[in-house]
């Protein structure tokens, strides 16, 4: 396999765009553009399967589009972007002005209760915006939503609704929908391209789902949209604490043509695990597979 950092000669030119809608552990907005732009020149339908907070998707602005992940709560939110985004903003300012207009702390316990007690989309795009350090944190066992309330004040509606405005714009073309991956990636035909960002082994394991997460079974599946015709790209765990530790992930030999080094910043979870503390050494560099 050849690894290539940054190569020019072999990539696309893509515009950055770095206004997010939610906060996820594992974002790759500030670097979408740098993944998208190895994509291929020439691709049909863009298949994103563990769509998270969909930072790669709203880059590329693809024409057509299959996104969807198995966190019904998230496939809540972006069917309603796509359906109805009067609808998302309302959830979101109605839980807003509630958190401003009184107890602050209080009202995003409630909304959190609420969340848990009946996980959706209403509470939880509002949850995942206001929630300390932009981490939401699951427990193992029942998937209870753990995170206290963030010391930052969150966006106002206004904000949050003109980022729901261009984030309509940029992913008309997307059918979202509630499916796990291996049936997500069986859709795709030769031609298509399929980008996956799953939960990584060596740092996410708050993540919803990322307990029963095998890459082993998406590697498998990889080798035979392979033989299919599509095109893959996988971002996968690379180095963490700046270079210092490698994780070590056994690959299929022959599977991946290419690797390259992105360099991801300073890491969201550990800037939640050591607030106060520096940052310096905690520079993650991810891997991203190309399958051509």
């Amino acid at each position: 396999m050849q690894r290539i950092l940054f190569d020019a000669d072999r990539r696309c030119s893509v515009k950055p765009f770095r206004r997010g809608l939610l906060k996820w552990i594992g974002n790759k907005q500030r670097v979408a553009h740098e993944i998208a732009s190895y994509f291929p020149p020439d691709f049909q339908t863009y298949f994103e399967p563990f769509l998270g907070s969909g930072g790669v998707l709203a880059t590329l602005a693809p024409a057509h589009a299959v996104a969807s992940d198995t966190f019904k709560p998230l496939i809540e939110i972006w069917q309603t972007l796509h359906d109805d985004p009067r609808q998302l903003k309302q959830w979101y300012a109605d839980r807003w002005h509630a958190m401003m207009t009184g107890d602050k702390t209080a009202e995003y316990e409630r909304i959190k209760t609420s969340y848990n007690a009946e996980p959706n989309g209403a509470d939880f795009v509002f949850l995942c915006r206001s929630c300390y350090g932009g981490v939401v944190r699951f427990r193992m066992g029942d998937g209870y939503m753990s995170t206290p309330c963030g010391a930052h004040r969150p966006i106002s509606p206004e904000s949050f609704s003109r980022r729901v405005d261009e984030w309509y714009r940029r992913t008309i073309g997307a059918e979202f929908r509630l499916l796990d991956y291996k049936d997500a990636m069986v859709l795709a035909e030769a031609g298509d391209l399929i980008y996956c960002d799953p939960p990584y082994s060596h740092s996410q394991a708050i993540l919803y789902g990322a307990q029963s997460f095998r890459l082993r079974e998406l590697l498998d599946i990889i080798v035979d949209c392979k033989a299919r015709g599509v095109f893959v790209a996988l971002s996968i765990d690379g180095s963490k604490r700046s270079g210092d530790l490698l994780c070590d992930i056994s690959l299929p030999n022959g599977l991946f043509e290419r690797e390259i080094l992105i360099n991801c910043g300073r890491s969201m979870l550990r800037r939640f695990q050591m607030s106060g503390q520096s940052l310096e050494n905690e520079v993650v560099v991810d891997r991203l597979l190309l399958t051509y």
